[in-house]
C-alpha cells in the first residue's frame, strides 16, 4: 500500500504541476472515495490548498455529515457546507412541467449529481482550482456514476484502484496517522441520491466484482471463474457503459 500511496502522490503531483494548478477543489459526501482523494490531496498540496464542499440533500444522513466534518478537520482542509436540495426541487418542477409528467426517479438521482458537479465547476471558475473527479476503477468499468456529474473534473486520482484496493488503502494511510475517522471505512457504500440507497443494490459485493473485472479487464482471461449469472452481468455493464468512460477525465496510471 506504501508504494501504491507514493505512486498516486507522483502522479497527482506531476499532473497538477503540468497543467498549472497549486489548489484542487472536490466534493466531500461522507463516502470513502471522496475522503481518500481528499487525504490524497492534503498530503501534496497541504489542507489549505484543499477545497472540499459537502452539498448535501434530504438523503444526506448525519453520519456523512459528521464523517466530512472530521475529515476536515483532521486534514486542515477549507470546508464548506451547502444545502442544494432548492436546486433539485426547482429544476425537478422544471423538468415535471416540460415533461408534462412524473420525473423518474433516475433523473431525480442524477440532478442531484450534475447539480453537484456544476457547483463544483462554477467554485473552478471562479478561484482557479481544478476539480477533482472522485471516482474509483470498480465503478468506472461498470458505468456506476454519472456522466457530467460525478465525473466532471481534470483528473480522477483513484480512477486506476479497485474499490477493494480503496478500502485497504485508507486502512494502511490510517495506520501512519488519523487523518480519516473509522467509520468512512466501516459503513456501507452509498451514493445517497435516494432513500435506504446502497451501492450493493445496483452492483455484486466489491470483493467479488472486483475479482471478475481483474479478470476480464487486466488478465483479459477467456475463461473467467465465479458465479456465471454473476459473471454475465458484470460482463454486461461494462459493455453497456463503454460510452462513459469515453468522456471521463484522465486518470493517474497505476
Amino acid at each position: 500500500m506504501e508504494k501504491l500511496w507514493n505512486d498516486l502522490k507522483y502522479k497527482f503531483k506531476e499532473h497538477l504541476d503540468k497543467n498549472g494548478f497549486d489548489r484542487v477543489i472536490l466534493g466531500l459526501s461522507g463516502g470513502l472515495d471522496s475522503a481518500i482523494v481528499a487525504v490524497l490531496a492534503s498530503d501534496v498540496l497541504k489542507g489549505k490548498n484543499v477545497k472540499a464542499i459537502m452539498m448535501k440533500t434530504k438523503y444526506t444522513s448525519d453520519l456523512s455529515l459528521d464523517i466530512a466534518r472530521k475529515i476536515a478537520k483532521l486534514n486542515n482542509l477549507d470546508y464548506q457546507e451547502i444545502d442544494i436540495d432548492e436546486l433539485v426541487e426547482f429544476e425537478t418542477r422544471l423538468l415535471q412541467n416540460s415533461f408534462n409528467d412524473e420525473v423518474k426517479g433516475i433523473v431525480i438521482e442524477n440532478l442531484q449529481a450534475r447539480i453537484r458537479g456544476q457547483i463544483l465547476m462554477a467554485y473552478s471558475n471562479q478561484y482557479g482550482a481544478m476539480v477533482l473527479a472522485c471516482g474509483n476503477k470498480s465503478e468506472a468499468l461498470t458505468g456506476y456514476c454519472t456522466l457530467y456529474g460525478d465525473t466532471c473534473g481534470g483528473v480522477m486520482p483513484i480512477g486506476d484502484v479497485y474499490k477493494s484496493q480503496i478500502f485497504e488503502l485508507a486502512r494502511w494511510r490510517n495506520s501512519l496517522n488519523e487523518v480519516l475517522p473509522n467509520e468512512v471505512i466501516t459503513r456501507a457504500p452509498t451514493a445517497e441520491l435516494a432513500l435506504n440507497q446502497k451501492d450493493e443494490n445496483s452492483l455484486p459485493p466489491y470483493p467479488v466484482l472486483d475479482d471478475i473485472l481483474k479478470q476480464l479487464v487486466d488478465e483479459k482471461k477467456d475463461v473467467i471463474e465465479g458465479d456465471e449469472n454473476v459473471i454475465n452481468k458484470v460482463k454486461k455493464l461494462v459493455k453497456a457503459s463503454e460510452f462513459k468512460r469515453f468522456q471521463m477525465p484522465p486518470k493517474l496510471k497505476i
